[in-house]
């Protein structure tokens, strides 16, 4: 396991898809306050766990002004019927192919297992890391951790709801 970015650095470039016919850009979120969680498996106990509290304090993030996009290496499909299931209202970004290429340039890539760490980011309005964490693979990190860290940033001049 390597060591995941560190704040004030800039953000990768990335292009992966959300839907099967639908792609997000690192260049589609400029200008926005974004919550990166990357997580190993969309149906692995503890990452349902992580992304159903996700949702649920989803409302929190955005009054922080803050967006949400998970991201793990299963693929489009899969990230559809996960979210459906789950009802999840934010985006999935499937790391599929080439398979976690987007988590190895986070440093947040788990080489020996072939899944993403369960690593979370937030990046700033400039495309830079505010903030990030790896937690235990194991270990839902939950929320708090992120609230604390939106509610430590300069306050936003407009809301973005």
């Amino acid at each position: 396991m390597g060591e995941i970015l560190r704040p004030g650095t800039k953000v990768p470039d990335f292009n992966a898809p959300v839907t099967p016919d639908q792609t997000l850009s690192i260049g589609d979120l400029k200008g926005r306050r974004v919550i990166l969680a990357f997580y190993p498996a969309d149906w692995s106990p503890v990452c349902g766990d992580q992304m159903t509290l996700y949702n649920a304090v989803l409302p929190e993030f955005r009054k922080h002004g803050a967006d949400l996009v998970g991201i793990s290496v299963d693929g489009p499909w899969c990230h559809q019927a996960y979210a459906k299931a789950n009802q999840l209202h934010f985006p999935l970004i499937a790391d599929f192919h080439p398979k976690g290429q987007i988590a190895r340039s986070f440093g947040a890539y788990r080489e020996d297992e072939g899944v993403a760490d369960r690593a979370l980011f937030i990046v700033d309005e400039t495309g830079h890391i505010a903030w990030s964490y790896c937690s235990p693979i194991a270990v839902n990190p939950g929320a708090d951790g992120i609230l604390d860290a939106l509610e430590a940033m300069p306050k936003l001049e407009t809301a973005h709801v």
